[in-house]
């Protein structure tokens, strides 16, 4: 039932050597990697304006110049992107860069600062984008959809996660049209507001309940232009998940990756300014009392409330919980990488049965729905939160790249220096900004979380390297030959379960077989040696006194004895096992063989089942 289920949802396995059939176009992937990044205009430009409002109307017009020092930094950390997916063309992104050229600690970091983003970008996307679709639920009269949004959430994350479960080439087919639906709805809206606008003049935005704007708040200082500056490097968001996935492409890789990163950064610029600039021109701001979206007052003036405004808000709507999709395709390839060096457990670099990090995907799935129920699909709770993995990333990523230059020093090597410099730089001082001004409000938590998870990707690493250690050849013996064997078969009584494992038994020691049987029950154990004299297959029953009822230690001192006993021997205990027809029966059962083997093996003793299957 269990596999007819998976079949359904995930669909058939696709065989190994169909991997490169699996590679993404540059169009598809541009919906595939870039969705997350795409989506940031909806929330930047509103992220600058709710900062700089407190500053009265006269700090809203800082909205252009700060919105053309992102769009440099864009240019900036995009151009490095570009140089780190030619020199790193196996992909990796961050984690892959820093470490190469810093070293273990800073590798780590990044990695660290990267998983915790993309958990947060899962939850944060999907609890903006069923705001969105609450919101409009509400303007259509249906406005206890809101009470329902984290049920909503986790539907949607649901989706996702299986949509990606089956495969690179499907979801970037499900994920395609909204993306590209929002790319023309605000490429649109630009081109006909500017057009319009040159011709007609901007109507300003009309408000059903006017906002608070204070014509004077606090002093317009250096400190409030960094904090509004910081608050719209959120468009920076996604930038590297390109990177992060270029053996994801069709060949050449590195450079069907650097031209999709080029589109990305070319389409997120230009929608970020369009709307910065619309922003601005038609006076849009935000509003505490109607909680309208800027998008939402610039395409309802623009479009007025037609067709037009739905289609770019529903856009709007789709691709804010599809941006989930770029840390689905980028959380479980950085996982396997983290896996591959020994960082994270060895199942996250394996592939599932649709050549994808299934475990990967399982995993964000699961670790991001819990942050939507702790923090009740609540975005702005977790804003605080976001953006500061990511700087950490871009810094150290820049940083190493920096390095690199100046390792290699191939030709161009200042420019490139420069340039990578200039980024970490920029990067840097948004991170300290953002550390600073989000602390208080839940970035402490990100903060003190990156370095806990480092020291749990030091301990498995740890834990890998004793026991390749353990493992190694290297100065190891051939044991000596073993004499002969010693079956102890472990019995709860004498049924058809039974008599297959004590044949088991005589056949790899004929002569040397006993059956153990713990005294719970007098009564019981009288039953069973009257039944053992025709059914015991002729093996002697050994019955152990168990006064206090416990199973599992006269078990471990007969076999101490033993062992004591027959001090060349192996000795292998054997566990007859029924196995219910149904998943279900299996909670009608204790699980006494599994405490058994437990206890055995972490002693070093051989267990071995003989299982007898129960037919329907």
């Amino acid at each position: 039932m269990f596999a007819q289920l998976k079949r359904i949802l995930v669909g058939r396995p696709i065989a190994t050597e169909h991997q490169h059939h699996e590679r993404l176009n540059k169009a598809t992937a541009l919906a595939v990697f870039s969705s997350d990044a795409l989506s940031s205009v909806s929330y930047a430009t509103e992220a600058i304006l709710t900062i700089l409002i407190l500053g009265g109307s006269v700090a809203l017009g800082l909205s252009l110049p700060i919105a053309a020092a992102i769009a440099g930094l864009l240019l900036i950390v995009g151009f490095s992107y570009r140089q780190t997916i030619h020199a790193y063309p196996q992909g990796g992104g961050g984690y892959i860069v820093t470490r190469d050229n810093l070293g273990d600690l800073p590798g780590l970091v990044a990695a660290g600062a990267l998983l915790i983003d993309y958990v947060l970008t899962v939850a944060v996307s999907i609890s903006a984008g069923v705001a969105a679709i609450t919101s409009l639920a509400t303007n259509w009269g249906f406005p206890a959809l809101r009470d329902h949004a984290v049920e909503i959430a986790l539907v949607c994350i649901l989706i996702v996660t299986i949509a990606n479960l089956r495969g690179a080439k499907e979801s970037g087919f499900i994920f395609s049209i909204p993306t590209y639906a929002f790319i023309s709805g605000i490429l649109s809206m630009i081109v006909f507001g500017i057009v319009h606008d040159f011709m007609f003049g901007a109507d300003p935005v009309v408000h059903s309940i006017d906002p608070d704007i204070p014509p004077t708040g606090e002093a317009l200082s250096l400190w409030l232009i960094l904090r509004a500056f910081a608050a719209g490097c959120t468009a920076l968001t996604g930038i590297e998940a390109i990177s992060d996935g270029v053996q994801a492409f069709k060949p050449p890789e590195a450079r069907n990756a650097s031209i999709t990163l080029t589109w990305m950064i070319s389409l997120l610029v230009t929608m970020f300014l369009g709307i910065t600039w619309l922003a601005y021109t038609h006076q849009a701001v935000p509003n505490e009392f109607t909680h309208e979206t800027i998008v939402s007052q610039i395409a309802r003036t623009i479009f007025g409330v037609g067709p037009l405004y739905v289609f770019i808000q529903i856009a709007t709507a789709l691709i804010l919980v599809l941006a989930a999709n770029t840390a689905f395709a980028d959380f479980p390839r950085l996982a396997s990488f983290l896996s591959r060096d020994r960082f994270l457990p060895r199942q996250f670099s394996s592939r599932g049965d649709r050549l994808v990090f299934s475990n990967g995907i399982l995993v964000l799935g699961l670790c991001s729905a819990v942050l939507v129920v702790i923090f009740q699909a609540n975005e702005i709770a977790m804003l605080p939160l976001y953006a500061v993995g990511v700087f950490t990333s871009f810094t150290l990523s820049q940083s190493g790249m920096v390095r690199r230059h100046f390792r290699r020093k191939q030709p161009g090597w200042h420019y490139s220096a420069m340039i990578n410099g200039i980024g970490a730089t920029l990067t840097g001082i948004v991170l300290v900004i953002l550390m600073i001004t989000k602390f208080v409000h839940g970035a402490w938590m990100v903060i003190t979380a990156i370095p806990l998870l480092v020291l749990v990707f030091r301990a498995i690493n740890h834990h890998y390297r004793r026991v390749a250690e353990q493992l190694s050849l290297s100065g190891a013996t051939l044991p000596p030959e073993l004499r002969r064997h010693t079956a102890i078969v472990l019995v709860s009584g004498i049924h058809r379960g039974v008599l297959p494992a004590l044949q088991y038994a005589r056949s790899i020691a004929p002569d040397n077989v006993t059956a153990v049987y713990v005294d719970l029950d007098p009564e019981a154990t009288e039953k069973l040696r009257q039944r053992w004299q025709n059914w015991g297959c002729e093996i002697p029953l050994v019955v152990l006194e168990s006064p206090y009822r416990s199973l599992i230690n006269p078990i471990l001192r007969y076999i101490e004895e033993v062992e004591t006993r027959y001090g060349d021997d192996v000795i292998t205990v054997i566990l007859p096992e029924f196995v219910p027809a149904r998943w279900w029966e299996h909670l009608l059962h204790n699980q006494t063989g599994l405490l058994i083997k437990t206890a055995l093996r972490l002693r070093g003793t051989v267990v071995t089942s003989v299982p007898y299957r129960l037919a329907r």
